[in-house]
């Protein structure tokens, strides 16, 4: 087990710096630094951003949207997505719902958050969280369209509360469920954060990239898209996938 951990985290690493390779001699061949500059600049102005300019501050404020979005989309989705699959005939009436929520574009639903409610926090983190929360609830109705009844039936001939039917009974079945929908949302709200700083916000990773985008300065736009996609791996190798595999165990063991 030990060994295809580590087998697995030395592919990972090495896959990184095969891209890195790919990159420079793609920056190499275009040989136009302006355009195209090459993984030692790019690392250049990051550091010199970290150390002396405001990314970190920047970097914070977009980790703060994320936060909240994520949780927001979430803890609605989860929770709508457990009621659907438990609930046909409330689904039948809502699915349509959710198939028009799933296909809206997630510009559409930007630009109509900032006209409807300002250009603020709320209705930034309500676009994003908006845009998420369709995809969890689908994923967590067929969690729950699969949760065991008659699992369900033992505890309430065990006559256990309604915590612990939740925390022992409920949950660890949906689990799978959860860490899916949580890795596939954290993926996709990471990129509508940076679009509604893009649009309409003073401050992030995404407000930089815009204000770099304006005076065609391609270095410094990869250098903040740098510094998220790090941030990014990190929470994706350090703690998502660990989590999904800590909640899916028990899948091995029945195998």
């Amino acid at each position: 087990m030990i060994t295809t951990v580590v087998r697995d985290r030395a592919v990972t690493v090495m896959s990184l710096m095969a891209l890195v390779v790919v990159w420079w001699g793609v920056a190499a061949w275009v040989a136009t630094p302006r355009t195209f500059p090459g993984p030692a600049a790019v690392a250049a102005i990051l550091w010199s951003e970290v150390t002396a300019g405001p990314l970190l501050a920047h970097l914070g404020a977009t980790l703060t949207r994320v936060v909240a979005a994520f949780g927001l989309a979430m803890g609605l989705g989860a929770v709508l997505g457990v009621l659907l699959g438990t609930m046909p005939r409330v689904n039948r009436w809502i699915d349509p719902w959710l198939v028009v929520a799933l296909n809206l574009p997630a510009l559409i639903v930007i630009v109509l958050c900032y006209l409807w409610i300002g250009l603020n926090e709320t209705a930034a983190i309500t676009a994003v969280a908006f845009n998420k929360m369709a995809t969890v609830a689908v994923a967590l109705r067929e969690g729950a369209r699969t949760l065991d009844r008659p699992l369900a039936d033992m505890a309430r001939v065990y006559r256990l509360s309604w915590g612990a039917r939740v925390r022992h009974v409920v949950l660890p079945q949906l689990a799978p469920y959860l860490a899916g929908a949580a890795r596939n949302g954290l993926a996709i709200i990471w990129k509508l954060v940076l679009v509604v700083e893009f649009l309409g916000r003073p401050d992030g990773i995404g407000y930089q990239i815009h204000l770099y985008f304006q005076l065609f300065d391609v270095a410094s736009v990869m250098a903040y898209a740098l510094s998220f996609i790090i941030v990014m791996l990190t929470i994706e190798y350090g703690l998502l996938q660990r989590w999904e595999g800590h909640v899916t165990r028990w899948r091995m063991v029945v195998a």
